[in-house]
């Protein structure tokens, strides 16, 4: 198993560990947080998809016994580098546990498994009314760098 895909080190009070199918109702849980809402079916096949990608990783984090957050990644050859990016395609932590360093701790794992796993850069979207969450990734060392543009492809 790649060092991108194992645990760090430990938080005081926070440990992390990689998600693992029985994990699927705290994923249902943190995704409806983050307003992504989905049924413990959907969460299920959200999880087993990454963890069937080797160029993937969702990490939980757990206080007190609790999931209280969950981070995932994934690794992305990026052409006009020509390197590895990790990009964070989710970051949550619960309302009740913000404030106490766990997404800094969660991000911070990111960055540690970005490394390990190669990557020259790691990256992050945020929804434009997320004025709090931009801040916030601002106070941790991230700078805005480009607008993104999505379109839905909807069936064939």
């Amino acid at each position: 198993m790649s060092h991108a895909f194992s645990p760090g080190h430990q938080a005081l009070d926070v440990d992390l560990r990689n998600a693992v199918p029985a994990d699927a109702d705290d994923v249902a849980h943190l995704l409806a947080e983050l307003g992504y809402p989905c049924d413990l079916a959907d969460a299920s096949e959200r999880v087993s998809a990454i963890l069937a990608n080797d160029r993937q990783a969702l990490v939980l984090a757990r206080r007190n016994g609790a999931v209280c957050g969950l981070v995932a990644l994934d690794f992305m050859y990026y052409l006009p580098l020509g390197t590895t990016t990790c990009r964070v395609t989710a970051l949550v932590v619960t309302t009740s546990a913000q404030g106490m360093g766990i997404g800094r701790h969660l991000l911070k794992e990111a960055e540690r498994r970005a490394r390990a796993g190669g990557a020259a850069r790691i990256e992050l979207t945020s929804g434009a009314q997320r004025t709090e969450a931009h801040a916030f990734y601002q106070a941790c060392g991230y700078s805005g760098s480009s607008v993104r543009f999505v379109k839905a492809l909807g069936s064939a």
